[in-house]
């Protein structure tokens, strides 16, 4: 399957869905074939989202009104549990799920970090973690693609390799990490309002971030033993972009771990590490599907700092998702997804 791709973005009128129909439009192999947001079935793109005033878009529909046997590729960009919920009942195309419902390979453990049982625990195992870096060997298989979250994208590439490599200790990892509004999702909460948000930085889910399991299940596979991190999120007063800094134990000096790194990433496309003593930043990397990396050196012996950077709706989310796409598919994985970063 190579041209076209037909695809249904569930979700379209939230922000990772609008984002991954700006990425569809300029990829050579899509066709756009369906848009549901049940909410606002009926309207058209443009009403919902005004950069999409000139741009010829399917009509908002309700999901249950998709012709499934029409699409090749479903993408999830619902909340979770109503996103297994409705994905549970789609036969036939492939899926790659933007929410949190398949990024846990335990129902328990789902259960426990999002206030009730999943909806599909069947799926579960099904379910490939598709942070595309370490994932592309079991995506041409896959039959449903959990895209990780922003948070965990920006950790799992700047730790994974240095966890691999038994570069860093697994016992404690100290994660500050600081994202733009746009990841708290388009609903209106009055904490997320201009006067709430401008001029301020504020933590948010301090000890309990539903995005820890997630970061601590893919490097505890990775270590071969329980890994438990501090992670604290904080709101920034930017649309988009994600920015995370690592606090991590090693024996090895800088030089070394830097290595480390860019011989994982060497040939990578959308993974950049950069010079020594080059620190990454949101701006190198905003509306594009690149990320980042660079590692300092701590005051305190036996400590590095690890620091990465991305745009949490593109690499942290749409862009990611069709990436994905392009390696289950057998497209290059750059296909759809070359445009540089935006800056100023």
């Amino acid at each position: 399957m190579i041209s076209p791709i037909r695809i249904a973005v569930l979700g379209a009128s939230g922000y990772t869905g609008a984002d991954l129909v700006r990425l569809a439009l300029t990829h050579p192999n899509i066709e756009i074939a369906a848009l549901s947001a049940n909410a606002k079935a009926g309207q058209t793109m443009a009403s919902v989202w005004p950069h999409f005033a000139y741009v010829p878009l399917p009509m908002l529909t309700r999901a249950d009104e998709i012709d499934w046997g029409s699409i090749d590729v479903v993408f999830g960009c619902l909340p979770h549990a109503a996103s297994a919920a409705l994905l549970s009942e789609v036969i036939g195309p492939r899926i790659i799920d933007l929410s949190a419902d398949f990024r846990l390979r335990e129902a328990a453990t789902y259960a426990e970090w999002y206030d009730g049982a999943h909806a599909a625990p069947a799926l579960l195992d099904h379910a490939v973690y598709g942070l595309t870096e370490f994932a592309r060997a079991a995506l041409p298989t896959a039959r449903i693609v959990a895209c990780p979250g922003c948070y965990p994208t920006a950790v799992l590439l700047g730790l994974l390799p240095l966890v691999e490599a038994r570069a860093i200790g697994a016992e404690r990892i100290t994660i500050n990490a600081l994202s733009g509004v746009s990841g708290a999702g388009r609903s209106l909460k009055e904490a997320n309002l201009f006067t709430e948000v401008a001029e301020a930085v504020h933590p948010y889910a301090i000890g309990r971030h539903r995005h820890m399991p997630e970061i601590e299940q893919e490097l505890s596979q990775r270590a071969g033993q329980a890994v438990t991190v501090s992670f604290t999120p904080h709101l920034v007063p930017m649309n988009r972009g994600e920015l995370v800094t690592m606090v991590v134990e090693t024996n090895c000096d800088v030089a070394e771990l830097h290595g480390i790194l860019e011989h994982r990433y060497a040939a990578e496309p959308f993974v950049h590490v950069l010079a020594p003593g080059v620190a990454p930043a949101t701006r190198m990397v905003r509306g594009s599907n690149h990320a980042v990396v660079n590692v300092f050196a701590d005051r305190v012996p036996g400590r590095a700092i690890v620091i990465a950077a991305i745009d949490n709706l593109v690499k942290g989310s749409s862009g990611q998702a069709i990436q994905n796409m392009n390696a289950m598919l057998g497209l290059p994985e750059t296909t759809g997804l070359q445009a540089a970063a935006l800056f100023p």
